[in-house]
Parts: structure tokens; sequence; C-alpha cells
């Protein structure tokens, strides 16, 4: 035993402190390996053919003049794929390759890879294609009455004779949005001289590619390894497959390396966007001001495929009339097939379209009786214990609604305009506004979501940890997509096993088990919490082996003394453990929508002011506060930055960001007239947290990226609705929207 007096150094970077990013500093200066950087010694480039029409037979496909192009090796079509002809993330709907007919605009129809980029374009541009065009099917409503669906459900709870002495009925439509991540799709494939492939893509899941590329490849599932990738943003554009067996038939077809890469307009095509709604609403309350009933009619426009969108509508459905407290809800939603763009995952999937719908059917019903609108809210709020206005399930875990409005209602508000400064106008430094023509509005954002994955989904996240002389090593196949998860799992793994040196490692698909997807706001509890297990797992191990009472970066302690070296405990090796993490379970609901679905719930809110020039229909978002429920702050710079970007999402698809989708043509495929917010867009921001841990996940901590971009865009919306006087009915709000208001 070692009793001679040892200094026991310090650890930072733990929980609840906010250290460096370990990529933070390549990527600010440049030196950070991207997707779009990758590179292999005689790599070929690929490109893609893709259908000029939203439907449309191929009656002629001649792709010789293709080869005949000096420097293209390869160019592939349907009849190429060895194995199952499709594929899709919950169901094999999409081909790899339109066959037969084209079902969108942009649709693949051939790939080619050729010696450089721009050879591989001309190959593509030497493909004979003759089509039929056919009339494509764009209305979801159309496509709702032609039966073209995905999936059909509908909540029934209660009594629908019951009636409020107030009701307000109201119509909402939610353009389409894109996620618009500023890194591009890209990716490369290297055959492994066996048969197989290592594959190298944006992905928010390897394995969910994995699971859709093997059977296509008609490979076994080793003989193809998926690679986490740096990326630069995702928020649910890279949770579908795009390019991914494109790149592996090609490998394995020329024995080469082979890289893709979208340009901009490439991408707006390349990827799922988020979903179109039309929602009808009909709300109804006492005169005390407590809802009686609610009604709701959803349709969803998922596009060509289903992608996610059974999962879509349905968080549509159970979150259609957010966090409040009612005993009779009856909604019929429904996600339908068309010959649009494929839609599938964006941030707070399903529940941002009806945040749009029931909070601004709070504020028309709040005053039909004359009640405050905040104070209405409060009035009706969801909280532990109560059963979900949905599906009846008791919410076990946190949920302080109440407590958020409360602190909202708090904060101090912004002094109305008092310069000339034109930034500060809606018209910005156009000069356009005049500031005595300057209205200002105010509005509210309440809203809940479900954390990770729900509907009995096997949801779980598989971690391994490695601890030696040198530090510690955690392996996972979870993808960092910019949100800083890399600094999260460190920092657990920190508060543990109390050594500083923790590395991650992203590890491949025969490598490692699934961490489940970067999305669904999930990776902090899931990967999170398999991560803090696994370290409480390994250290307990160790405690017990050499039967000591705590671990350092020195070794084994107890009662104060060293009784072995981190490199005794070790034996010249390293101790491992693995752990596969599950959430509570989950369970599918009944015909009536009627069960437990979801494992936890988060909420947030926003309170936004705008200034808006109701001659030329110009707004300025000027301040938008806002307060979450987060469990517990992990890390409180990375969670002020989620909670900021999600913000700025929502205030986005509020009054800027659509995709005109035109007949099933996008006709704005650019960041020319695709519009963003940018930092002169950016309100003031208040942000305030409120810690009430969940029964599951690290700590008590909740997931935090997808809550804000739902309550902020309501709240804005609500806010230009206040500030010209009337009701509107449509996001993004447009000039031609608020011009002529009174």
């Amino acid at each position: 035993m070692t009793t001679s007096p040892v200094t026991r150094k310090r650890i930072r970077g733990g929980i609840g402190e906010s250290p460096l990013r370990p990529d933070g500093i390549p990527k600010v200066t440049g030196n950070f390996a991207y997707a779009s950087d990758l590179h292999a010694e005689g790599m070929l480039w690929a490109a893609t053919l893709r259908s000029p029409h939203p439907r449309a037979r191929i009656t002629k496909l001649d792709t010789a003049p293709a080869l005949a192009v000096g420097g293209v090796v390869a160019v592939l079509t349907q009849d190429d794929v060895p194995g199952r002809p499709g594929f899709g993330m919950h169901v094999p709907d999409q081909p790899v390759f339109a066959a037969g007919e084209c079902n969108y605009w942009g649709e693949p129809i051939a790939v080619v890879a050729a010696s450089d980029l721009e050879t591989a374009k001309l190959g593509v541009a030497a493909i004979v294609v003759e089509y039929e065009v056919l009339e494509p099917l764009t209305d979801m409503e159309e496509a709702d009455a032609a039966d073209s669906q995905t999936r059909r459900m509908k909540i029934r709870r209660g009594d629908r004779t019951v009636s409020g002495a107030v009701s307000v009925e109201g119509y909402y439509e939610v353009g389409q949005q894109d996620q618009a991540p500023l890194g591009n799709e890209a990716g490369l494939a290297i055959p492994d001289g066996d048969g197989g492939v290592d594959l190298y893509a944006v992905s928010q899941w390897v394995h969910s590619d994995h699971w859709q590329i093997y059977p296509c490849l008609n490979l076994e599932p080793e003989q193809i390894r998926c690679h986490p990738v740096g990326m630069g943003g995702a928020f649910g554009s890279r949770e579908d497959v795009s390019m991914h067996i494109h790149l592996c038939m090609l490998a394995l077809r020329t024995g080469r390396p082979v890289k893709m890469m979208f340009d901009r307009a490439e991408s707006f095509v390349g990827h799922v966007h988020r979903h179109p709604a039309r929602m009808w609403y009909r709300h109804e309350a006492d005169a005390d001001g407590k809802l009686v009933k609610v009604e709701a009619r959803l349709i969803l426009d998922g596009g060509a495929y289903e992608s996610s969108s059974n999962a879509v509508i349905a968080n549509a459905a159970y979150f259609a009339m957010g966090p409040y407290l009612c005993d009779n809800v009856f909604i019929d939603s429904v996600a339908v097939k068309t010959n649009n763009p494929p839609a599938g995952a964006m941030r707070g999937f399903g529940g941002v379209q009806t945040a749009f719908g029931h909070e601004a059917q709070m504020d028309r019903l709040a005053d039909e009786l004359s009640i405050d609108r905040l104070e209405f809210r409060r009035r009706n709020a969801l909280g532990q214990g109560d059963p979900m206005n949905s599906s009846g399930q008791i919410i076990e875990g946190s949920l302080p609604t109440a407590e958020l409005i409360d602190e909202l209602a708090s904060m101090p508000i912004v002094e109305p305009l008092a310069s000339d400064d034109p930034r500060h106008l809606p018209g910005g430094t156009g000069l356009t506004t005049n500031p005595d023509h300057v209205k200002r509005g105010m509005g509210y954002g309440v809203t809940i979501k479900n954390l990770a994955f729900s509907e009995a989904f096997d949801d779980y996240s598989d971690v391994r940890i490695s601890l030696s002389p040198i530090g510690v090593e955690v392996y996972t196949a979870a993808a960092e997509v910019g949100q800083g998860m890399v600094t999260i799992i460190q920092q657990l793994a920190r508060e543990v096993l109390k050594i500083e040196q923790v590395a991650v490692v992203w590890s491949d698909t025969n490598v490692i088990g699934s961490a489940g997807s970067t999305s669904a706001s999930r990776q902090t509890q899931m990967t999170g919490g398999a991560t803090y297990q696994c370290a409480v797992e390994l250290r307990q191990q160790i405690l017990d082996e050499f039967g000591g009472d705590d671990l350092s970066s020195e070794g084994v302690w107890r009662d104060g003394d060293l009784l072995v070296t981190l490199a005794e405990v070790c034996g010249g090796g390293a101790k491992e453990h693995e752990i596969r993490y599950r959430h509570p379970e989950t369970f599918a609901t009944d015909e009536n929508g009627q069960g437990d679905p979801h494992p936890a719930f988060a909420v947030a809110a926003h309170r936004a002011v705008v200034d808006v020039d109701p001659e030329l229909g110009l707004v300025r978002v000027v301040q938008l506060d806002t307060v979450q429920d987060v469990g517990k702050v992990l890390n409180p710079v990375a969670a002020l930055g989620q909670i900021e970007g999600g913000a700025l999402q929502g205030v986005g698809m509020a009054v800027l960001e659509e995709l005109v989708v035109d007949k099933g043509v996008i006709k704005n495929p650019n960041f020319t007239d695709y519009l963003l917010p940018t930092f002169l867009d950016a309100p003031h921001i208040e942000v305030r947290f409120v810690e009430e841990p969940e029964r599951w996940g690290p700590l008590g901590a909740k997931g935090i990226g997808e809550p804000p971009t739902i309550s902020a865009g309501p709240a804005v919306y609500a806010a230009i609705q206040d500030a010209i006087g009337r009701h509107l009915h449509r996001v993004p709000v447009l000039p031609q929207h608020i011009v002529g208001s009174s």
C-alpha cells in the first residue's frame, strides 16, 4: 500500500463546465476534415443524371455515348443493381435509380464515374434519355382524395359531443423548409479488394445506411463498412441515403475509390426537406378559460417516397395541440405521397408544423375570452402526472410547462426603437422604412416535443470505453453533426472516471453497434447516457477488483491512500467495458392513438417582439426570449448555442425560408433565392434554463436541439399578427401577406 502523501490532480472539463470543443480550433482554422475533403490515391469522380420531370416514363435510356467519352470509366443504371432494387429508412420503396418511371424532379437515373469531375459531368450530359411526360400529382389534398398516402392516423380521446362556451376555428398552411446545412453532401467509397467496400459519407446514422445498402449490393453485412465522417450540419437532411449506394456500386464495379460531392443546387434536390402542411383546427373552452375540446385535421406532403413520413405524421398528431390539458381531443391526420420532392426528417419534425396552428388557436381563444394570452396558456399547462392530451399517456418524467411560462413572463422587454439607425428598422440598410410607420407586436410560443424514438421502436446506443495509462477512449458510432456531442461525451467520462484525458473514437459499423440517429433530441440522453452508465460500471468493476473507494488518473484509492497506479490497474494493456443503453420502454398505440408511445418530453417557451412596416410588408425580429426545459445543464455554452441556433431556424421558417415548388419543380435551389436568416437578421436573444431532472439519461439531462425551433416560429408569427392587428394563415409570412393590413 502506498501511504506517502500524493497530490491529486483537479479534473478539468467535467459536468457543468464549458470546455473547448476538440473540433473547434480545426474548424475555425480550416484544418478540419469534412467529407468534401476526403481523398484516396487513384480515385475517380462521380456525377449523377437526374430527371428533369416530376413524373415521366423513361422510353429510352442509352448509356453508350457516355462510355465513349474519354476518361469515363463506368456508367450504372437500375439494371446494374445486383441486389434488392429499392431502399428506404423504414420500407424499401425508393428505387436505387429510376426505372421505367421517374417520380420526382431530380430523381437519379444513372451515375457516371470518370477520371475527374468535369469528365464525369460530360459523361452525364452524353447519356441519351427520352421521356413520355406524365401529369404529376402535386396537390396534397388531391393526393389524400386519391388515397395516395403512407400513413393515416387518428386520435380519439374523450366525448365528441362535449361543447365549450367559446370556440374558434382556423385554417393554417406551412411551406416547405430546407435544412440548408452549410456543408454539402459528399462521400468516398473505397473497395477492399475482397469484394467489399468501405464507405465514408455524410450520415446522421451510419447503421441505418448500412442496413439499407448491403441488401442492394447483394453482399453480406460485414462486407460493407460505413464510417462516420466530418459534417457541416445536418438538421435531418442526412438521415436518408442519397449518394451512398451509388458510390458503393461504382467502387465495386471499377475496383477503384470513387468520390462524389454535390454542389448547392444538387444538394437541394439530393436530400429530403421538411413536410409542407395544411391544418384545420377547432378549439373550444369554458368560460373560466379551460380547454374543453380540440378537433383537428392535418395533411402533410411526404413527396414521392415514404422516408420518415410515418414518424413525422405521428408526431404531428400526438403534438397537434401543444403542452395543454384537454380531455376531449379528436384528430385526423395523414401523410400523403405526391410527385413533389421527397420530404423527411427536419429538426422538430411534425411538431414544428402543428405548433403554428395550435399556438395561433390559443391566442384566438384567449382573445375571445378576454384573458391574457400567456395567462390562458398557464391555466391549461400540462405537467408531470397529467395525461397527455392526445394519447392519454401519463407523463411520468418532468414537464415544467407552468414554470417555463412564469419564467418567461418575468423576463424584461426591450424598449421601443429609440434611434433612426437603419440597421434597427424592418427595411434594414436599404433605407426603405420610415420609423414613424413602424408598428410593434409581441407574441408567444409554448410547445412540446418527444425525446428519442417512440412507438415501440427498439431505441438503443452502444458504447465501449477503454481505459489505459494514457487515458480514456470512448468508442461510438454516434454522428457528430456539429452540435458538440463529442464534448458532452468527454465531460461525462471525465466526471465519472476522474481522468482528464478522454478521446472519442468513431468506429465503423463492423467495430461498434448502433448509436441510433443523431436526431430526435436523443444523443445526449442515449449516447450520453450510455457513456455515463458504461463509465460507472467500468469504474465499479475496477474498484471492486482492487478494493478501492475512488478512481483517478493516478490509480485506485481507498481512504485517501493510493492502492495501485493506473498502469498497474491496466496491467500493461487496457481495461474495457461495453454496454447497450435503452430508454424506458415505449409501446404502439391502439386504433384510436391511445397508449404509451413516448419515453419522455421537453417543453420550450418563446416570446417574440417584432417591428413591422405594414405599408411595405417588412419585418424585423427585435427580441426573442426563451425559457427551455433542459433537465440538467451539462455544458452551459453548448446548451446556449443549441437554443440560439434552433431559435434562428424557427425565425427563418416564420418569415424567410421556403422552397418554392411549382408543379413538382423546385424554383429556388440556391442561397440567392432560398433566403436564410443572417447575423443581420438575428434578434436580441435572452435564454434561461429550467432544470428539473428527467428520470433517464445522464444526470437527469434532456435533449435540447429541437424544442427551440418548434416554439420560436409561432412566437414570431403571433407577434407579426399582433403588430398588424389581423390574423394570418400561412408561414413563412411574406410581404404580400402583410400589405393592406389596418
